[in-house]
């Protein structure tokens, strides 16, 4: 039983970072995800500190207010003139520090371990379970992400034209009245709400692996996206299991071995994808040499 509910919460995981992970592949900010695993983390001490424990739901909404902080602060910065990528450096490793220093100044106040925010340990996931009214009713890891999955659903499902629209092109979004800049905050609230509820069960590196790898191999496979939505999640599964039980033959990290298979998977389809790989490209250029030149 330990076994399906690993993978399952793997799968939780990557359904719902693989669905958001497209969006920021389309829109050129992936790594956008790993600014705001790492820069939540001010938000979750001070959670910590307000409430004493590492269960409530203030937790998650103190972290999500530092993530949509990070996205304010971020574009701030690149409407000021600073390089995308410079922004995102400068504010994700400002509000890390600025958590460290939380975290270190408060240790005897906090219960929290810095690896297991970065690192998770999705092995001992079976044993925390949620007890209501005296009745096991499996692991709280599962129910919190599957109802974070259930979010990101609804917000996509009732969304999806103007989360589309606004992927793909802002300008014309804003020109037939879709306010662009509320759906772009709606999206990073959601990634911070992913980002946050898989903390402790995979840690901030196997969330933001889930966010980029699978939705990248997906974006090669097709040109639609709803199939690369569902390309994405299919891919987030398989990654999951498949590192699960590579884990298990080879006695190391899960999450580590879930993102070596999702790596795996991406360079499969950046060689045979039919649509972009490097065959497919290869191939292509091949029957192009080929063609005759008219002649004047």
């Amino acid at each position: 039983m330990g076994d399906f509910w690993i993978i399952l919460t793997g799968s939780l995981v990557a359904a719902s970072c693989g669905i958001l992970g497209c969006f920021l592949i389309l829109r050129k900010m992936a790594l956008i995800g790993d600014a705001i695993s790492h820069s939540v983390l001010p938000g979750i001490a001070i959670a910590f500190l307000i409430s004493g424990s590492r269960d409530s739901f203030l937790m998650l909404l103190g972290a999500s207010v530092f993530g949509l902080i990070t996205v304010f602060l971020i574009q701030l910065l690149q409407r000021g003139g600073l390089q995308g990528d410079a922004s995102i450096g400068i504010v994700f490793t400002a509000l890390f520090a600025i958590g460290v220093i939380l975290i270190s100044r408060n240790a005897s106040n906090i219960d929290l371990d810095l690896d297991c925010v970065l690192f998770g340990e999705i092995a001992y996931v079976q044993w925390d379970t949620l007890i209501l009214n005296g009745y096991d009713m499996g692991p709280a890891a599962v129910w919190m992400l599957g109802g974070t999955l259930l979010v990101v659903l609804a917000a996509v499902g009732l969304f999806y034209k103007q989360f589309k629209l606004c992927a793909f092109d802002p300008a014309l979004a804003a020109a037939v009245g879709i306010p662009v800049a509320l759906f772009h905050y709606l999206l990073m609230g959601l990634v911070s709400l992913s980002t946050v509820a898989s903390f402790e069960s995979v840690g901030a590196i196997l969330v933001v692996g889930m966010l980029i790898v699978p939705a990248s191999t997906a974006y090669l496979l097709t040109d639609r996206l709803s199939t690369m939505l569902v390309y994405s999640v299919i891919l987030g599964v398989l990654c999951s299991a498949g590192g699960y039980y590579a884990a298990k033959w080879i006695d190391t990290s899960i999450a580590g071995s879930m993102i070596t298979v999702a790596g795996i998977l991406f360079l499969l389809a950046f060689i045979f994808s039919p649509l972009h790989g490097l065959v497919a490209r290869f191939a292509k250029r091949r029957r192009l040499k080929r063609v005759p030149m008219p002649l004047n």
